[in-house]
């Protein structure tokens, strides 16, 4: 028994080193898709100045590169140019990199920011200046004063998600919870949902909970702590694609993902693929190009003077193995 644990630990060890190191590929920027830029500013077409100004809190995050695309899409269709910075996630950085685009004239500001005090400060920043800010797909209490905020309703995709979950496991079984970076709205609405949920069931319960913060490699480590406590398992539910795939590779190597069921919110690519072959049971799809699309298109009506909503939100759908294969043509 020592030695099949000790194995397991150190396989898992293994693959969470090659996870990290090849985090330009399993979790980062896919450079067919978002800016290959790190720091220094880039524009979605040739010449001139650019009138709308892009702050992104990292570039590096794949969920983040499809809103990246989204934006580009749309850019492109409405013939503006568009900078995008990377604040790598330093607030310190994304102030600076906001109070830049106001320096340099831009007519409209897109924020993604990195944590609350940089969405005070910058969202602050451009009301004093007069410039139009749309916060996109963070939500922090200050983005009530920003021009417009374009996202999608975190609790209800816990909610739909652990609905899936229940249908799944007949109302009845064990449930470990893996948060998202702790504090963020995501990973308060999305785990308010999944409880709200499993409140309805009295013959389910949280059993383990705990944070990878939206991390592949994270969520690896964390499932293989929570194996080798012996705790009955019967669902993993996660706040992001990435964790749950990294507690599905965890639980494989212990020959236990045949033995539960794993949720996960987002429906990337690689998600919908492990979907498809049977082993992701559920995921929610929030369309990340969709919100990219919608924040251009507020801020050039911002710019124009033109009412934009103080809310824009983009609707999120449950996707099973049953129409996985509508949400992979969405990506191709």
């Amino acid at each position: 028994m020592r030695l099949r644990r000790f194995s397991l630990s150190a396989l898992c060890c293994f693959f969470v080193f090659w996870l990290a190191a090849c985090s330009s590929t399993s979790s980062g920027t896919d450079s067919a898709t978002a800016p290959a830029s790190s720091t220094a500013a880039s524009t979605s077409s040739s010449g001139g100045k650019a009138e709308v100004g892009v702050a992104i809190f990292d570039m590096s995050d794949k969920f983040v590169s499809y809103i990246t695309q989204g934006m580009k899409v749309s850019a492109t269709k409405q013939n503006v140019q568009v900078s995008y910075v990377d604040a790598q996630n330093d607030t310190a950085t994304q102030v600076k990199q906001i109070q830049q685009f106001i320096s340099d004239g831009v007519k409209s500001i897109v924020l993604i920011p990195t944590d609350e005090s940089s969405a005070d400060q910058s969202i602050a920043l451009a009301n004093k200046a007069n410039v139009p800010i749309i916060v996109v797909n963070r939500y922090y209490k200050s983005v009530d004063n920003a021009t417009s905020y374009v996202g999608s309703d975190s609790t209800t995709a816990g909610t739909m998600q652990m609905e899936a979950v229940a249908k799944l496991l007949n109302g009845k079984g064990n449930i470990a919870i893996m948060n998202g970076e702790m504090g963020t709205e995501a990973q308060i609405n999305r785990t308010k949902g999944n409880k709200d949920i499993i409140a309805k069931y009295p013959n389910m319960k949280v059993v383990l909970e705990d944070t990878a913060n939206y991390d592949r490699a994270q969520g690896m480590a964390l499932m293989a702590k929570w194996l080798s406590s012996g705790t009955t398992i019967n669902a993993v539910v996660a706040n992001n694609d990435e964790m749950i795939i990294g507690a599905m590779l965890a639980a494989q190597l212990d020959n236990k993902d045949k033995d539960m069921i794993f949720a996960g919110v987002d429906a990337t690519m690689d998600a919908l693929e492990f979907v498809k072959a049977g082993r992701l049971q559920v995921t929610v799809f929030q369309n990340a190009p969709e919100q990219g699309s919608q924040a251009i298109q507020a801020a050039v009506a911002a710019a124009d003077g033109q009412t934009v909503q103080k809310q824009i939100m983009v609707p999120y759908e449950l996707v099973t193995k049953d129409n996985v294969e509508a949400y992979i043509a969405k990506w191709q």
